[in-house]
């Protein structure tokens, strides 16, 4: 007989999306957000921080081989690498498989992800012992202002923006990812919906900020399930290369399941209601001076 327990996120406050649980294997207030860890019918063991999702063990792979494997192919050589945020491990995983990376660091300011992301996410934390990674329990704002000309790839693996996460939104915080970058540095963000109302703003000016940094900035999709709308996306920023001037042939195999040579090209081809947010941003600036 199934447990009636479950577990409900508040993506809205139109909107909620539950899962039925088996299980609960922990469950705390740590010193920066509330953590649990739940095991689900539907998607397997869950981490939720702040009552929302972060991962699941059925689809985690779209998230974090997405945030990552795009720039490390736009890059022509992502030696040094960068992930604010990401407890889990699972941008780690992907990033460490990718044959150029000789460091990857991981920057998490609390603790307890990662323990428990290694304890009831072994799968996903499988890679935080690797020779090649440094695991930081600090301040990533803090990490990023100390560390200029460091990185060729900076992964900004985020909460939602509220919380512990909130500065990892603002537009100073990206100017110190700039200056810690080196010459042909790429960065990434995971943005949002681009679904709903109250994310495309948030996507548009993180558009804009960036683009008073960087030559080339644009935004691209995944889809994934347990993500409000399940659309989601990413903006990647780069000081010199383009991602969709990649030759095919150069971009790596790394044993994806989601995330392939197509998929590269194509997670750029916005929806015309997701490139209307630009133009619509567009068009509103240009009204605005005319004033």
């Amino acid at each position: 007989m199934k447990s009636n327990l479950w577990i409900t996120e508040k993506q809205t406050e139109d909107l909620l999306i539950s899962f039925r649980v088996k299980e609960t294997l922990h469950e705390e207030q740590t010193d920066f957000q509330h953590l649990a860890l739940v095991d689900t019918y539907t998607y397997g063991r869950m981490l939720f921080l702040d009552n929302c999702v972060m991962t699941s063990i059925k689809e985690e792979f779209v998230y974090h081989e997405m945030i990552t494997l795009v720039a490390l192919n736009t890059h022509p050589h992502p030696e040094h690498v960068l992930v604010i945020g990401g407890g889990d491990g699972g941008a780690i995983r992907e990033i460490v498989k990718h044959p150029k990376v000789k460091t990857a660091t991981l920057v998490e300011i609390d603790g307890k992800v990662v323990k428990y992301s290694q304890k009831y996410l072994p799968e996903i934390a499988a890679a935080l012992h690797n020779p090649k990674v440094t695991v930081l329990l600090d301040d990533g704002i803090k990490h990023i202002k100390e560390n200029k000309n460091k990185y060729d790839v900076i992964i900004i693996d985020s909460t939602d923006p509220v919380g512990p996460a909130e500065g990892l939104f603002a537009a100073d915080f990206y100017e110190n990812v700039y200056e810690a970058l080196r010459e042909e540095g790429i960065m990434v963000a995971q943005t949002e919906s681009p679904f709903l109302e109250k994310d495309q703003e948030l996507i548009k000016n993180i558009h804009e900020e960036l683009q008073k940094l960087y030559p080339i900035v644009k935004l691209y999709l995944a889809y994934i399930p347990v993500y409000p709308t399940g659309m989601w996306s990413f903006t990647l920023a780069s000081k010199k290369h383009d991602p969709l001037q990649v030759r095919s042939e150069d971009i790596a195999e790394t044993n994806t399941r989601y995330y392939n040579k197509n998929i590269h090209f194509a997670a750029f081809a916005l929806p015309n209601f997701v490139a209307d947010l630009f133009k619509r941003k567009e068009r509103a600036k240009a009204v605005e001076a005319v004033k």
